[in-house]
Parts: C-alpha cells; sequence; structure tokens
C-alpha cells in the first residue's frame, strides 16, 4: 500500500488509507470511565476524591456489548491523555447504538487475574440474557506474580495449575492460577448469564522480528486461542490480524500509530486502525451473533480472513523490541 508524504506527518490520514486496504496505563484504578456515545455516571467517594465515571449500558432495556480488558482496550480517563487511546474507546461507532449499548470497562493496569478478581464481578453482575462480552488480556499477565508494587502476574500457559500466595499489597491470601484459566472461567461465568464471551489476542506491540511485525503466538495469544477452542467460544485473532496490517505498511508508517516511549499504547490512528481490525476480525467468523447491530460504517469493512498464511512484509523490517 501506498501513503503521500502527507500521510506520514499526519497520522490520522493512516487510517483512511488503512481503511480502503481493509475495507475488508499502566497503573491501576478502581472505577472506570466510557468514552463512547454511551452514558457515564460520575461517583465520589467519602473523602471527596474525584473518581473515574462508571460505565453504565445507555438503555438497560437493550442488548449490550461489554469490552473488558487492560489500557490497550482503554486507556487511562479514555479522552485520549497524553495521546494515548484504547481501541475500545473507537469501537461503538461501527455499530447502531440505538440498537446496542457498547459499554467500555477496560481498565488500565490490569491482568486477567487482577480484572477477574476486582472489577470483573460489577460487570458480571450487570450481564443478561443477549448480551456480549469482548475480553483482550495478556499485556500486563507476564508481571511478578507477587510483588510489593503490583501484583498482577499470572501463570503462564492455560493449564490448571495455581500457586498460594500472600498478597504483598493487600497483605490477604490469594490462589493465582494460569492466564487461561482466568480466560476460561470468564467465559464459562458470562455463559452463565445468558451472554455470548468471545476471546480477543492481545493487540501486538510496535515490535518486528523476522523481517516482519512480531506476533505473539507462542504466549498470551495462542493461549488467549487456546483458550476460546476449549470453551468452544469465538476466537477474534486480532493479534495476527493487526500484525498483517503492520507488515503491509511497514515500519515507518506504524511508528505515528503508537506513543514513543509508551510501550505497546496507541496513538489515535493506532487504536482507530485496531478498533476497524476488531471488526473484521468479528466479520471473519463463521457465525456472526452481532452482524445484525452493525452501523454503515461497520458494513464497509472487508472480513479478515487467516485461512491463509501471511504473505511476507514488500519491505523487510529491521529487528526491533519495543521495550515496556
Amino acid at each position: 500500500m501506498k501513503n503521500s508524504k502527507q500521510a506520514r506527518r499526519n497520522p490520522a490520514h493512516i487510517l483512511h488509507s488503512l481503511a480502503a486496504v481493509i475495507i475488508f496505563g499502566l497503573l491501576p484504578t478502581t472505577d472506570f470511565a466510557q468514552t463512547t456515545n454511551q452514558t457515564a455516571v460520575s461517583a465520589t467517594n467519602a473523602a471527596a476524591r474525584v473518581r473515574r465515571p462508571e460505565n453504565l449500558p445507555a438503555n438497560p432495556r437493550l442488548p449490550s456489548l461489554f469490552l473488558i480488558g487492560d489500557s490497550t482496550v482503554r486507556n487511562g480517563q479514555g479522552n485520549g491523555g497524553g495521546g494515548q487511546w484504547g481501541w475500545g474507546d473507537f469501537l461503538a461507532s461501527f455499530f447502531d447504538t440505538n440498537q446496542i449499548n457498547v459499554v467500555n470497562r477496560a481498565l488500565g493496569g490490569t491482568s486477567s487475574r487482577t480484572f477477574y478478581r476486582d472489577q470483573w464481578p460489577r460487570v458480571l453482575a450487570m450481564l443478561k440474557p443477549g448480551d456480549f462480552v469482548f475480553m483482550q488480556f495478556g499485556h500486563n499477565d507476564g508481571s511478578a506474580v507477587n510483588d510489593a508494587s503490583r501484583a498482577r502476574g499470572t501463570i503462564k500457559g492455560v493449564g490448571d495449575e495455581s500457586q498460594a500466595i500472600t498478597n504483598l499489597i493487600t497483605g490477604k491470601f490469594e490462589v493465582v492460577h494460569s492466564f487461561g484459566w482466568y480466560e476460561k472461567t470468564i467465559i464459562a461465568e458470562a455463559r452463565s448469564k445468558g451472554a455470548t464471551p468471545m476471546v480477543c489476542s492481545l493487540i501486538p506491540r510496535n515490535s518486528w522480528k523476522n523481517g516482519g511485525a512480531a506476533r505473539n503466538k507462542n504466549d498470551y495469544a495462542g493461549w488467549a486461542g487456546q483458550a476460546a477452542e476449549t470453551e468452544k467460544a469465538p476466537f477474534l485473532d486480532i493479534n495476527e490480524i493487526i500484525a498483517r496490517q503492520y507488515d503491509e505498511l511497514g515500519q515507518e508508517k506504524v511508528k505515528p500509530l503508537f506513543i514513543v516511549g509508551a510501550g505497546p499504547h496507541t496513538s489515535m490512528a493506532g487504536a482507530e486502525t485496531n478498533a476497524t481490525c476488531v471488526v473484521a476480525a468479528l466479520k471473519g467468523l463463521k457465525e456472526n451473533p452481532l452482524a445484525k447491530f452493525f452501523s454503515e460504517k461497520a458494513n464497509a469493512v472487508v472480513p479478515a480472513d487467516l485461512s491463509q498464511p501471511a504473505p511476507k512484509p514488500l519491505v523487510p523490517a529491521k529487528d526491533k523490541v519495543e521495550l515496556e
């Protein structure tokens, strides 16, 4: 794909070019904010400290699509602070929000473990038959299982291993499970409320290996796919889909999609690109229960097709590892 010099100067133009091709924070806080066109409700604690608005369905009578994950789904206040955005901030425009609520409950700094423990109970309490849940975790799951700073890591893989700890932050006893265990448990609990859970692999970083964008098939993206397969849940492999877009763009044109020095965090153009790829992944499913809720914008996205091997990048990239 060829982009103009203007597109390289202005990241927003990259999205428009991508659309033609696709046609196809880390510190956790206690509450949420919504960055879609849904209603947000603000709350203040006893100490009068301003908290994040807690995202609620705009119309509880409608089905709701809940997004759960880390800061790559929703960063900070969800208002572009520091130029950083998550893909969940832009997903609502692909749906008819007169027919379905899109509720971004993702929270920066969370792993599958800490989200499940601290945030998921409130989302689960709102689920009703006919709702949907998109989950995307992995960027924070590789942290330490138990330390005095975050204590958010999970056991690698999808097995039934567990580790009993006294959490150095909370001082409480806790049993830590594998990454896959948390994903599979969320799937089961969402289904128990009559909702449809869908698993997303984590978005790729601005890292390059063997001439192309680095994938995570051998760790969290692969484990997410295994968890989805075990539970027979729809799997949206956005790690691979986005990486293929990066391969086509090339290293230099991918740079504006990220915030320099901010790890996996994306700019507005990067988050919009990722949101488009989420919809492409959704449309690539053999059965897509959300199709009836699509907006005209979503109808213009061509379904992703991962049935064929990824094409080789037109211009091989130099190896590069994006640091945390």
